[in-house]
């Protein structure tokens, strides 16, 4: 991939990524286990180990996803744009955070690839979420499907370029 079209890339990508920063941050102040707990409705979860469990999905995925912002933004500050530290970031973010959203450690969700393509949400959850839990993995993954859609053809493109490049030094 020319350089131009990369630094291109990494900028879609700050973007996105402080979309989800913002999101996060907003609903990690806002909100506390106790807080959601006492205002959940009929039909919501009211599992308090589930809830925890989802709280702390979403602190791994606002770290991963503030140094994913921090490495981006690196890229794209120094006075020459280098393709090559750039095609690691990105590689990185597709590993860390775009993955960490897809795959939360406590499984507290799902992603059901038969929706993808569909109008219907392709997130699954493991119990029926409060409202607000809800909404915030709904609103993320419309920013993760952009991002994982953009990243995973530059994904593949940058493996084949490292392998290549191993293969014949």
């Amino acid at each position: 991939m020319p350089a131009e079209d990369t630094k291109q890339l990494c900028c879609t990508v700050k973007e996105n990524m402080k979309k989800i920063n913002t999101l996060l941050e907003n609903f990690l102040n806002e909100y506390s286990v106790k807080h959601i707990l006492d205002h959940s409705v009929d039909g919501d979860c009211n599992n308090e180990a589930y809830i925890r469990q989802f709280l702390s999905d979403l602190r791994h995925l606002s770290v991963a996803c503030e140094l994913g912002y921090e490495r981006v933004s690196l890229v794209l500050r120094r006075a020459h744009f280098n393709p090559e530290f750039a095609d690691k970031v990105l590689s990185e973010i597709m590993h860390t955070s775009i993955y960490k959203f897809y795959y939360p450690k406590n499984e507290v969700y799902e992603e059901d690839g038969r929706y993808s393509y569909t109008s219907f949400d392709a997130i699954k959850f493991r119990e029926t979420p409060p409202k607000p839990l809800r909404e915030l993995i709904i609103q993320l993954s419309k920013i993760f499907e952009v991002l994982r859609d953009e990243l995973d053809y530059y994904e593949t493109d940058y493996i084949t370029r490292t392998t290549m490049r191993n293969m014949n030094p």
